[in-house]
């Protein structure tokens, strides 16, 4: 079940809204993994009373609806207009806060997200890689000269072919070129899936397995 929570990022007035999910049986005592979901465009609010809005989609979603996972899951709220990429050093502070007061296991922090979200993945991936365990992009785009910040860390990127929104190739692209230079770089096109292909990629038990398996060294 999702509870909602509120961040204010010191000394710089930027306020996270988020959705925050803790595993069965949660022992603050104990040591999790942690995921952090970026949700789209779509789900952008005020981090209030639009907070609901996060829990359109992916693992916030099943959250709500009474799915449990093994690991505490984050879903902030982007403010309405605004891009992922545009607040790296808040979000990185966020992370710093999450940190400092959940029981994570830093070895086993892991970034997703679908749309604007799949984007800031790489974005945020790109510029702090040596945070992350393994990041897993849907129908994102990347910076394609960025992805050598990448080579290690493993990334799982998923695109639907029929994408009128964002055009598949832009997966293609950063897996490729990540793979290109060396990387762990996984690649999942979906034949015939639209923009939403993320429906395929939150309910598949193998892509969550896959992720928790990861370790940062």
């Amino acid at each position: 079940m999702n509870t909602r929570e509120s961040y204010v990022v010191p000394g710089t007035g930027m306020f996270w809204g988020y959705l925050q999910a803790l595993p069965k049986d949660y022992d603050p005592n104990g040591s999790y993994p942690l995921v952090i979901f970026l949700h789209g465009t779509g789900e952008c609010g005020n981090g209030t009373t639009e907070l609901d809005r996060v829990a359109i989609h992916g693992y916030p979603m099943h959250a709500s609806q009474g799915r449990e996972y093994p690991f505490i899951l984050i879903s902030p709220q982007l403010p309405e207009g605004k891009y992922w990429g545009a607040y790296i050093e808040s979000l990185n502070l966020f992370l710093d806060h999450l940190i400092a007061t959940l029981p994570v296991d830093e070895k086993r922090i892991y970034l997703t997200g679908l749309s604007n979200g799949g984007t800031g993945t790489y974005l945020w991936g790109q510029a702090n890689a040596d945070r992350f365990a393994a990041l897993l992009p849907v129908c994102g785009a990347g910076i394609a000269w960025g992805v050598r910040e990448m080579l290690n860390i493993p990334v799982w990127g998923f695109h639907g072919d029929c994408d009128e929104a964002l055009h598949y190739t832009e997966t293609v692209r950063m897996i490729e070129g990540i793979n290109a230079m060396g990387g762990n770089a996984k690649l999942t096109i979906y034949p015939g899936a639209g923009h939403g292909c993320w429906i395929y990629v939150y309910d598949d038990p193998e892509v969550m397995a896959w992720m928790l398996e990861q370790k940062r060294n």
